[in-house]
């Protein structure tokens, strides 16, 4: 049996960036947490506490110490709120969630009756929702784009890790409402390669793994693209492999999200390889 990597898979820049930070800013008393997991996976989040870097849900449960900005960002208000609370912050936001925040921030300063296309409840659109002041809508199917009302002056950014194609089809139906439409595509590079080498992969192969917390969108949407082309998992660990799946199997891809990490990634590669 042949085993497959996709040219394009795991830690992506800013994900690299924020883990770095992160162990940078360690602390052998429990003082240096992150607010919220710093990444979607639970094996990383694991590995970063037993190094001196927890984390919490909320400031309340910190009452002094360094606070770490996880990567999907916050809205303005948190910074204010640690400040206040005496807390040292350390901002690990991913640069391009960086991006998209201050993007929809000079929309709505500019004028704009602003759209965030994205996932409601992910952490990433609510903190680019809390930098449009909470006045922007955040979309996330071409129903929710065909009932928005006309405007004026209609400003779109998105979610860094959406579907490209996605995107691009949402926002043919908003270019409807309204004569003057400013677009900044904030989705990163590094999302739309991931996607592109996934499906290129799952169309050559008899099945795909997805490797990535089950909690992450990104790996997410790539198992559901991936599925599209071939029988696809979506697994956290090598420990779920089942012997049934590579049963009369000649080709198997192997693609992994954006917060996996490449220590996972290998033993996953290295037991398919064993069958």
């Amino acid at each position: 049996m042949e085993v497959i990597l996709a040219d394009y898979l795991g830690f992506c820049y800013g994900v690299k960036r924020a883990i770095t930070i992160a162990r940078e800013n360690a602390s052998a008393d429990g003082t240096a947490c992150t607010l919220g997991p710093i990444i979607h996976n639970p094996q990383m989040v694991e590995r970063l506490s037993n190094e001196g870097v927890g984390s919490v849900s909320s400031l309340d449960e910190m009452e002094k110490g360094t606070v770490i900005i996880r990567s999907h960002g916050v809205g303005p208000q948190v910074y204010a709120d640690a400040e206040n609370r005496g807390l040292t912050v350390v901002d690990a936001t991913c640069p391009h969630v960086k991006k998209a925040q201050l993007s929809a921030k000079s929309l709505v300063d500019e004028g704009y009756r602003v759209v965030i296309i994205g996932e409601k409840e992910h952490p990433e659109v609510r903190s680019i929702f809390e930098w449009s002041n909470t006045e922007a809508k955040i979309i996330e199917t071409v129903e929710e784009a065909d009932a928005l009302p006309n405007c004026a002056k209609l400003g779109i950014v998105c979610q860094t890790t959406f579907s490209g194609e996605k995107f691009r089809e949402i926002v043919t139906h908003l270019l409807e409402k309204s004569r003057e439409v400013k677009i900044l595509r904030t989705i990163c590079t590094a999302t739309d390669q991931r996607q592109a080498a996934a499906m290129d992969l799952a169309a050559k192969v008899d099945r795909m793994l997805v490797i990535g917390g089950k909690n992450s969108a990104n790996t997410s949407r790539l198992a559901q693209l991936c599925a599209t082309k071939c029988v696809t998992y979506h697994i956290e660990t090598a420990a779920e492999l089942q012997d049934e799946w590579f049963d009369k199997i000649e080709k198997i891809g192997i693609t992994a999200g954006a917060s996996t990490p490449d220590w996972i990634i290998k033993e996953v590669y290295k037991k398919c390889q064993n069958r």
